[in-house]
């Protein structure tokens, strides 16, 4: 009896043990978590999604894991924005097979809708540009602004691109894919309408972002971004932008500077210093938003009631 116990506890273990060692299912992995908010409402039901970046991490200086390269290597599907935001993922899905992979930038249908990035991104960088290593492209994302995850149009047109790969790669799936994506669609509808109704009141009212980040945000909703402190976040700015942003708050008459949730704002508190300009935190990555089908109306919705909490000043 005993020996058949000592037999079962040993085959129990070497399973457990084979268990832990087996790489993570494959599944839906976005590199971004806004990204993952719309790949988990579509996938909802289907397959698991995951979020590469981890929280707190910024897409602008993350570097791959060797478990990174594994997930994205058994991924069904990887989806990111492209190799000029995520540089950092390019070698790694390079090498996968076009079906496995989707890169919502390049997207035919959102293509059109990309805005120009800040004019001023290299000339700003200049004088604190004393970080070689990071000095290859990761400081800016091209001609345009690729934080294309705060457009509500983006974001319906990757989510239609996100289901069609989808259906290709699991086609027994393909009525729950259906439903999916039109309770999406017709969800961002809804959230969409509640958005414009808190933001359309703020028009008008001048404020300062710490990243050049929320221009398709802003544009959608019609709100009057002043300007930013920096176009990388990684690099803080210079004293000669401080002091030009200080004036600027001043002889603008900012309601609001937003700082960010992963980096600190003592430079934001520095400029306000004296001034009647309130101070007020945007998140561009959802960072306390679990990652589920209402995922991205919940981030809409939390971004826009960050803004509305800081420029309405109750």
């Amino acid at each position: 009896m005993l020996h058949k116990n000592t037999l079962l506890f040993a085959a129990v273990s070497a399973a457990l043990w084979a268990g832990a060692t087996v790489p993570s299912q494959a599944a839906v992995v976005a590199s971004l978590k806004p990204l993952g908010f719309i790949a988990a409402a579509i996938a909802d039901g289907v397959t698991p999604t995951e979020v590469l970046l981890p929280d707190g991490a910024s897409e602008h200086d993350y570097a791959l894991r060797p478990s990174d390269v594994k997930r994205l290597q058994n991924a069904d599907l990887v989806i990111w924005v492209g190799p000029e935001m995520e540089a950092f993922m390019q070698k790694t899905v390079g090498t996968l097979p076009p079906q496995k992979q989707l890169a919502l930038a390049e997207l035919e249908s959102v293509k059109p809708l990309l805005m120009k990035g800040s004019e001023e991104d290299e000339h700003e960088h200049g004088d604190d540009h004393h970080d070689d290593e990071k000095g290859d492209g990761h400081h800016h994302h091209g001609d345009y602004n690729l934080h294309i995850w705060l457009s509500p149009e983006i974001a319906k047109s990757s989510a239609v691109a996100i289901h069609k790969k989808l259906v290709e790669l699991m086609p027994q799936s393909r009525a729950k894919l259906d439903a999916n994506l039109q309770n999406f669609e017709a969800e961002l509808d809804r959230t969409d309408k509640q958005v414009s109704t808190v933001l359309t009141p703020l028009k008008g009212k001048g404020y300062f972002v710490f990243h050049d980040a929320y221009g398709y945000f802003e544009k959608h909703y019609g709100l009057t971004s002043l300007g930013h402190f920096t176009v990388n976040p990684e690099i803080q700015p210079g004293a000669q932008r401080l002091h030009e942003i200080r004036t600027q708050l001043v002889e603008q008459k900012a309601t609001c500077v937003f700082a960010e949730p992963q980096f600190r704002p003592a430079v934001i508190e520095a400029v306000a210093r004296g001034t009647k300009v309130r101070m007020g935190t945007l998140d561009p990555l959802g960072t306390d938003i679990k990652v589920g089908k209402n995922g991205y109306m919940q981030f809409l919705t939390e971004l826009s009631n960050q803004y509305a909490s800081c420029l309405k000043g109750d």
